[in-house]
């Protein structure tokens, strides 16, 4: 097991989990939602150590400049979704707020030439963090801390802020971006059978993604096919490239879990890791 100077157990990778449907929440039939309760168990290196705490860049928190939420205490649960079952305004997540790792990234951040970095202290956890998380630790007792993204920035912007917070790795904080490998809502459709669209820009960035052409995922509007289809907003793309750039340049990239929802809603899930 890797440690750090200061003893503190070393977190080796980085994740992208595709969250897709708030349904995620509570329909047992989901592959998405198997693969995320195996987390533990399957997924995480089983030589790897229970994180200090954990980092979620959501695709539903847009802000203009970056911002974490420095919750002290229990953070709220948010339903930030409409007409689904009541069921799922009755679950909860109440993972303790993590405001010292929010100050560790937003240090991180500024250092590494991000001029601003906001704190807001009072907002809980959306449901592309609290959703992911009930399946991956539903013990709810690692302290959970969220950072936005910014839409009016590129891919490359988001990498960098991944890069400058893979030192997070060291210090036992385990980084997770979350959205949707591809995510637009109005192409959904209540069939098995996958649009092509979506099948060939998935396949595309799985390619890049294990090749190891990560400027490629970079520049993904001028490069991948179908990506004003696949991601017509960037927001549930961009956790990705954060994730991506804690990984590190060196970083290898694997395919965790893939399934589809919807006929259009990739469920594609990446680890990175460097090699030893």
């Amino acid at each position: 097991m890797m440690m750090a100077m200061n003893g503190v157990k070393k977190i080796p990778d980085t994740f992208y989990i595709s969250h897709g449907s708030p349904t995620l929440s509570i329909d047992e039939t989901m592959p998405a939602r198997h693969f995320l309760q195996s987390f533990q168990q399957k997924v995480y290196p089983k030589d790897a150590p229970r994180p200090s705490s954990i980092l979620v860049i959501s695709g539903h928190w847009e802000t203009f400049y970056p911002t974490v939420n420095a919750v002290d205490g229990t953070s709220e649960t948010i339903y930030d979704f409409y007409n689904f079952p009541k069921s799922m305004y009755q679950l909860k997540y109440p993972a303790p707020g993590a405001p010292k790792l929010a100050k560790r990234v937003k240090e991180l951040l500024t250092s590494s030439g991000f001029d601003r970095v906001d704190e807001d202290k009072k907002r809980g956890l959306d449901h592309g963090a609290w959703v992911p998380l009930m399946l991956m630790y539903p013990e709810a007792d690692i302290p959970v801390c969220q950072l936005s993204v910014q839409t009016d920035k590129d891919a490359a912007y988001h990498y960098n802020i991944g890069k400058a917070l893979a030192p997070l790795k060291d210090e036992g904080v385990l980084i997770v971006g979350s959205g949707a490998t591809t995510h637009n809502l109005r192409m959904l459709r209540n069939t098995t059978s996958v649009q092509p669209w979506a099948q060939e820009f998935d396949t595309w960035l799985k390619e890049a993604l294990i090749d190891g052409r990560y400027e490629d995922v970079n520049s993904y509007k001028e490069k991948a096919p179908h990506a004003s289809v696949a991601h017509p907003w960037p927001d549930h793309f961009y956790p990705l490239h954060v994730a991506m750039g804690a990984g590190g340049p060196t970083s290898k990239a694997e395919l965790m879990h893939h399934s589809w929802g919807l006929s259009s809603l990739s469920y594609a899930s990446y680890k990175f890791t460097v090699p030893a």
